[in-house]
């Protein structure tokens, strides 16, 4: 029987109680509820010897397999060669990207340790699905170990145009691990463009293109493979009951109160570099500035739980978000009233769900963005009757599905206050028309879409015919 074996770098904890940073955990955790297998990966434990067996802990349908990693393979393969090179470079942030040797080895190390523990769990039938940037080598690990499953990997970051990607001194290295899998995902006909150039003008490979909205086969390093754009999303109905059972409940309420009929603007991010939360907050201030009629009646709640707290940059950006909001605050708070509440701080999804449904636009303005599930999941958790207004960056991968939102450039601060003030004074039945819009994207093409349609490319594999 087709067990589905899930590879990431993170396994989300059995006990879920916190809303998971950047979606992954959740949208991977629905798809294998509903298949059943294996979920493998880091535990998030960092400890002084090398580790042993992956430790198995069995839920349902579900086997959860972790292993732990010493402060060395932590500092280089997660907090070096990952964060300090892949993420920002991937992020087109050319300037915060740190290359050596030393990280990227421990990077290639940590990938070929995840290979060999995983090996033994396997079987010949298995479909493996490998997600994202920290675990590029390990379709071509397993290969070299002879391996013939087959391997689908998922990328949940944008991927770089080929200028940017060949700053990188090992990017050859790297894209021939990739097409070691029989299928590439990416979230966006734009990331698969990107790739599609690099392996015809760098790699020198064919493309075959299968038409519209079907990918590209791929010829490279030896290998034949499908390439495709599989946009995430979310579980549209299961949300939008959680929003409407948590519309009463007492955090909602309390947020409602503390509010006393003032509108509320709501960000709800990861503290990362990517998700343009100065130029976020710059904007907020200029919309006071500008329109200042919202003195005394708008607030704005960033809630930004920390991570990567280890890296410098961003130590940084912290800081820097403390002192943009303590300068807005002093500007122009009133005794009875504070502009910005910023918040360091995880909330539960069901939390979150009744903060979304209250506030009345909801600010998703990254520099650059995979997908961006929160756009969707603040979608999924208004209320029909009276919907708020999504703002949301050109730059997240969201914004090629719900074009119904407020499209801003994020680094236009005068532009995104401009789409604030038109989302505050925006009519009932313009709210509802591209709530309903946006709506209807969500619900036809949800989480169990993407995981069917991955799931089913895979299936469809070997593509070397």
């Amino acid at each position: 029987m087709t067990r589905l074996v899930v590879v990431s770098n993170r396994v989300a904890p059995i006990d879920e109680g916190k809303q998971a940073a950047g979606g992954l955990a959740v949208a991977v955790l629905s798809a294998l509820k509903k298949s059943g297998g294996i979920w493998f990966g880091w535990s998030g434990e960092v400890v002084a010897t090398p580790p042993g067996d992956p430790e198995l802990t069995e839920a349902g349908r579900l086997t959860y397999a972790t292993l732990h990693l010493t402060r060395r393979d932590f500092e280089e393969y997660y907090n070096g060669f990952a964060n300090s090179t892949l993420w920002p470079l991937f992020h087109y942030r050319l300037g915060l990207t740190n290359f050596s040797r030393r990280t990227c080895e421990g990077y290639e190390r940590v990938n070929a340790l995840f290979a060999r523990k995983l090996a033994p769990l396997l079987h010949s039938e298995d479909m493996i699905w490998v997600h994202d940037y920290h675990l590029i080598p390990m379709a071509e690990e397993l290969r070299l170990m002879g391996h013939g499953q087959r391997m689908g990997f998922f990328l949940h970051t944008p991927f770089p145009s080929p200028e940017i990607l060949v700053a990188l001194p090992n990017h050859g290295k790297l894209m021939r691990g990739l097409c070691a899998y029989d299928v590439v995902g990416f979230h966006t006909e734009v990331d698969l463009r990107c790739f599609a150039n690099y392996i015809h003008y760098e790699a020198g490979g064919r493309i075959e293109d299968r038409g519209p909205g079907r990918g590209i086969i791929v010829e490279a390093y030896g290998r034949r493979l499908l390439a495709r754009a599989f946009p995430i999303s979310i579980d549209t109905d299961s949300l939008t009951a959680l929003a409407q059972s948590a519309a009463n409940a007492r955090q909602t309420e309390r947020l409602r109160e503390s509010l006393v009929g003032r509108d509320l603007i709501i960000g709800v991010d990861r503290l990362d570099y990517s998700k343009g939360l100065p130029q976020r907050f710059e904007a907020f201030h200029c919309l006071l500035e500008t329109y200042p009629a919202n003195r005394g009646h708008v607030s704005f709640m960033q809630i930004a739980p920390p991570s990567r707290t280890d890296v410098p940059e961003y130590q940084a950006i912290r800081k820097e978000l403390e002192a943009s909001s303590g300068h807005t605050n002093g500007r122009f708070a009133e005794f009875d009233w504070v502009p910005i509440r910023y918040l360091n701080k995880s909330f539960t999804r069901r939390t979150l769900a009744g903060f979304f449904r209250v506030s009345r636009i909801g600010l998703v303005t990254p520099l650059r963005d995979g997908m961006n599930l929160v756009a969707k999941e603040y979608v999924a958790c208004q209320d029909p009757e009276d919907p708020g207004v999504l703002v949301l960056s050109r730059f997240a991968g969201a914004a090629q599905e719900l074009s119904a939102a407020l499209i801003v450039n994020p680094y236009d601060v005068e532009g995104v206050a401009e789409a604030l003030q038109r989302g505050l004074s925006m009519p009932l039945e313009e709210r509802r028309e591209r709530y309903h819009a946006n709506m209807e994207v969500l619900r036809t093409h949800d989480i169990a879409k993407w995981r069917d349609d991955f799931v089913g490319s895979l299936t469809a594999a070997p593509y070397d015919a």
